[in-house]
């Protein structure tokens, strides 16, 4: 079956002297006509067809504070909490795991206690 319709998203990593990250730039075809964005970092999995394994690519810019890492992960944790509800509809442990990004926000004070 052919593709109606594609889109791609394309990611450059600039690095340093060792491989590691110091800049993070993303486009999409979609997006905001194709500009690049800047970002600190970024986490990508991707669930291999065959294999059923989780490939995931996880980076982070040697600017990116600790802070800063806090918030990526609840805001991260908390998208996936919902996707999962979305995708599952269950209910309960969707709930469980929005409970446990309550408290992580709380503990890392994005959100307060």
């Amino acid at each position: 079956m052919a593709n109606k319709r594609e889109s791609a998203i394309n990611i450059k990593i600039g690095l340093d002297e060792q491989n590691v990250p110091e800049k993070i730039t993303w486009a999409g075809s979609n997006f905001d006509e194709g500009k690049e964005n800047d970002a600190k970092a970024m986490l990508v999995s991707f669930f291999d067809k065959e294999n059923r394994e989780t490939l995931k690519i996880d980076l982070w810019t040697t600017e990116m504070q600790v802070m800063e890492m806090d918030r990526f992960f609840y805001q991260t944790l908390r998208g996936m909490a919902d996707t999962y509800f979305k995708a599952t509809k269950n209910h309960q442990l969707a709930t469980d795991m929005q409970k446990f990004v309550q408290y992580f926000g709380e503990q890392t004070e994005i959100i307060p206690k």
